[in-house]
């Protein structure tokens, strides 16, 4: 995670748990089913304010650890998902003995992961046969208003992946599963100046630009009447991807 974009969505972590979307059941147990029965240890990497902590930490019997760079995210962390146990660390360089976890999943993290050096460290803390799950929810710009917005808000280093070959992993894990589901999410126009705040490009950028997106954004929003406590439905494709260790 070498990026410092990376590690810049502290300064936003409330925007980030306010705006961006919760994982869908489904997609998260899939990653997870082809853990053995009574397989529980489970390590949520890149975590941020806990999106897919909080789904993990429902799973009967789940033992669940949450684990980022940064410690403004863990905080929040530990306000929406209380009683998880939460550690400093990345992908490449995990806080955890050697095969201690039956799982490590990432949620809208891999992106910022050297895939070679991570899928090294994780295998390290996976004991064989475990699983590695990679999840993004991904707005779909198949609609014409969303591929505006996602315009307005500059590209993201996940889109950047997905427009090219995808994500990749590395020894030892085997080659990578994939599943998709569609699934709309109503948002005000408050939530979705929300969300760019918590986008590591608007966290990053100087003040003017973050004026510039946002007034943009407003042009965009009287088009669509979208005013006050009226809601559009912003359309998103959850990709999940599974890998065992070999």
């Amino acid at each position: 995670m070498g990026d410092d974009r990376a590690t810049s969505f502290g300064a936003a972590a409330g925007d980030y748990e306010a705006a961006r979307p919760d994982y869908p059941f489904e997609a998260v147990a899939w990653m997870l089913e082809q853990l053995p029965h009574g397989s529980r240890r489970i390590a949520d990497v890149g975590a941020g304010t806990g999106k897919l902590t909080r789904v993990l930490a429902d799973a009967p019997d789940a033992e669940v650890i949450a684990i980022d760079p940064d410690a403004a995210m863990l905080a929040q962390l530990r306000e929406s998902v209380p009683g998880v146990p939460t550690f400093l660390g990345t992908a490449e360089r995990l806080p955890v003995p050697d095969s201690s976890l039956d799982a490590v999943v990432l949620g809208q993290a891999w992106h910022w992961v050297d895939p070679v050096m991570g899928s090294a460290g994780i295998g390290r803390a996976i004991r064989s046969g475990g699983t590695l799950g990679l999840i993004w929810n991904l707005r779909d710009d198949s609609a014409p208003w969303v591929m505006r917005l996602t315009e307005i808000m500059r590209t993201s280093p996940a889109s950047g992946m997905f427009d090219g070959d995808g994500p990749t992993v590395g020894e030892p894990f085997s080659a990578l599963e994939e599943r998709s589901w569609r699934w709309v999410r109503p948002m005000t126009r408050p939530q979705l100046h929300r969300m760019a705040g918590s986008r590591s490009f608007f966290i990053t950028a100087a003040e003017e630009v973050r004026r510039g997106i946002h007034d943009e954004m407003d042009v965009l929003f009287d088009e669509l009447g979208l005013h006050g406590d009226a809601t559009i439905d912003l359309p998103y494709v959850t990709r999940a991807f599974r890998a065992v260790r070999a």
